[in-house]
């Protein structure tokens, strides 16, 4: 099975273990009221639980970006040659996310509804969904989420400073060791 049918599997087994006491609740428990229907469609529009499937469609294409670049140096590919390479592989990459993304989309918004409203439902009362609506269309959460690159971009650099010539050192050990096994493994054939 490739990568990427085995992350969406898992994605699906999770959603079925997810799903699975929601669905034998649903079938037993009624329909929500207009209201919070209503509530559990606007957390719909406010909140992406869809996301998590289309990063694994866009995942598959980073990670065949990933693995060519590393085979490349890895072969000791001409520079010129990588470079061109790279840009062909890009470019079956995007065909790849052209293509695929479309149909992971019409698919994620086919079923998000069906799969979560119910958990939203069980889960949640009406009060609560009124408080999750206001959390999520908070200006407060906004600001909030504008202001995290900063933050992350704050640490991540306080942490550079304090770990680069470790992590360095450590990267070249492990390039080399990997190097070395590599080569190994190419003129052993």
């Amino acid at each position: 099975m490739n990568a990427f049918h085995r992350s969406l599997s898992q994605i699906a087994i999770v959603a079925a273990f997810v799903a699975t006491p929601a669905a034998h609740a649903q079938s037993a428990a009624p329909a929500p009221d207009a209201e919070k229907q209503k509530l559990i469609d606007r957390v719909l529009v406010l909140f992406h639980p869809e996301n998590g499937v289309l990063q694994a469609v866009q995942q598959q294409g980073v990670k065949a970006l990933q693995q060519s670049s590393v085979a490349l140096q890895t072969a000791q590919v001409p520079q010129e040659r990588k470079d061109k390479t790279m840009k062909d592989i890009g470019a079956d990459v995007q065909k790849y996310i052209d293509t695929t993304m479309p149909i992971a989309v019409a698919s994620a918004k086919k079923f998000t509804g069906p799969a979560v409203a119910p958990l939203l439902a069980q889960n949640f009362t009406t009060e609560e969904l009124r408080q999750l609506v206001a959390l999520l269309e908070s200006p407060v959460k906004a600001k909030f989420e504008k202001l995290v690159p900063q933050m992350e971009s704050a640490v991540g650099q306080k942490v550079q400073d304090d770990i680069a010539p470790q992590v360095n050192k450590n990267i070249q050990a492990m390039t080399e060791s990997v190097g070395t096994k590599l080569r190994v493994a190419v003129t052993l054939k």
